[in-house]
């Protein structure tokens, strides 16, 4: 009945948003009660359910969302988006312009939540593509496939870092080897795939796209707008180095609160307002007009996302997670190729990386003792079956696609058969990796 209530809930959202034209969020809801009614959750327990779940996803991103947009939309207007786009393409030159980006992606990935570094990273993109008047997808894909593969591989990321104890692997060691699986996966499924989309039309909201100036006051130099673009990514990695060095200490818990990525964001946004406004002698009511037009195009994003998250949550609460993969431990495979399995039969079916990582984990620690199979590898192939196949219950297709103006087709196309490289090449590099260690 499990597998018949995903498969109905999936295919009733599909249907609903390409065929019905149902917006996204009506739908989620929709496929929420059809899911529940069949799992068999208590009828008085739905509507909480649903409610629970939306307040889950756009509890810890609402803020970081809505602040990264205005800071995103304050850097596109201050023009210094278009001071690092024009400095990043003459240092690597239409040649190499998408290696630079994918190699952005993954660096700034690696000490940023994905959501954070998503809502930074899109404006950059959108100004390097008007500037090298390049599609936006070609662009775009690389340096998110970065900022992915660090989500799903690299601590101090969530899932990897809760796998890491898990299995009681090495962190350092864990962090290395997903640096040697990372990064040719990143070449495949950034530069080289991104070849496959440079005739992917995107019709982006206006809310990035670079307004040429008609006024001579100059942009932002090229210290002031990296060091204020990048002031998030040098925060919060900051805290990441003092949160290890303090951890179990009395200051912990103020260290946490201080280097949180709400905290971060709008510590960042006063600054860049301070810095970027003023240094084109913009007052503080005309940043408001942009912060304004921020929130408006952000709107329908979290509502999407919010949908995303009540249907994840009615899968967990009818032990879907579970069922999937208790069905799935008996299959006889190799520990690494079956935890990848895992992980990905999860997050196909209930969209979360993080959900599906965790689960997948906690069916295979035993089985990681009994085959005597390298944990920090394990943290790895489950990290990659993590990040297959994202699809439309998953709240960061559909950022892909509204931030990128894409249909559901194009969506399937670019982000989702990326997604998949991803998870496949990192579930082969890791299987390499294993035959050398």
């Amino acid at each position: 009945m499990t597998t018949i209530a995903i498969l109905a809930a999936v295919s009733l959202l599909i249907l609903a948003i390409s065929v019905g034209r149902v917006h996204p969020f009506l739908a989620f809801i929709a496929a929420s009660i059809l899911a529940a009614l069949l799992l068999g959750l208590p009828l008085a327990s739905i509507i909480p359910t649903i409610e629970a779940g939306i307040s889950a996803m756009l509890g810890p991103i609402a803020i970081i969302l809505v602040v990264g947009a205005m800071f995103g939309k304050l850097v596109a207007d201050s023009g210094a988006a278009r001071t690092i786009a024009d400095t990043l393409f003459g240092w690597s030159g239409p040649r190499f312009i998408s290696v630079a980006m994918a190699a952005t992606g993954f660096l700034v990935g690696i000490p940023l939540f994905y959501n954070v570094g998503f809502v930074l990273l899109v404006p950059l993109i959108f100004s390097i593509a008007n500037r090298a008047q390049m599609p936006v997808v070609y662009l775009g894909i690389p340096m998110l496939a970065g900022l992915s593969i660090a989500h799903g591989f690299l601590p101090p990321h969530p899932s990897p870092t809760a796998l890491v104890a898990q299995f009681g692997a090495d962190i350092g060691r864990t962090l290395t080897f997903g640096l040697l699986v990372g990064i040719p996966t990143l070449a495949i499924a950034g530069p080289v795939f991104a070849l496959t989309t440079r005739g992917v039309v995107a019709r982006p909201p206006a809310l990035f796209t670079p307004v040429d100036d008609t006024d001579a006051t100059p942009l932002p130099g090229a210290w002031r707008s990296f060091s204020c673009a990048l002031l998030p990514v040098a925060l919060l990695t900051l805290a990441t180095i003092v949160q290890s060095g303090t951890a179990g200490s009395p200051a912990a818990a103020a260290v946490a609160m201080l280097g949180s990525p709400a905290l971060v964001m709008l510590f960042a946004l006063i600054v860049a307002t301070v810095l970027l406004a003023t240094a084109r002698g913009r007052t503080l009511a005309q940043v408001g007009v942009g912060q304004v037009q921020a929130v408006t195009e952000i709107g329908g994003i979290l509502l999407i996302i919010a949908g995303a998250g009540a249907l994840k949550q009615v899968f967990v609460a009818g032990g879907a997670d579970v069922a999937l993969a208790a069905q799935l431990n008996s299959v006889p495979l190799p520990p690494l190729l079956l935890g990848w399995l895992l992980a990905m039969t999860i997050r196909v079916a209930l969209g979360s990386a993080t959900v599906a990582g965790l689960t997948a984990a906690g069916i295979m620690q035993p089985m990681v003792a009994t085959h005597q199979a390298d944990g920090s590898l394990m943290v790895l192939a489950i990290g990659a079956g993590s990040l297959m196949f994202s699809h439309v219950n998953d709240s960061g297709f559909w950022m892909f696609k509204e931030y990128f103006g894409l249909t559901v087709k194009q969506t399937f196309r670019t982000w989702s058969l990326m997604e998949t490289v991803v998870g496949l090449c990192g579930l082969g590099f890791t299987l390499l990796l294993s035959l050398v260690i």
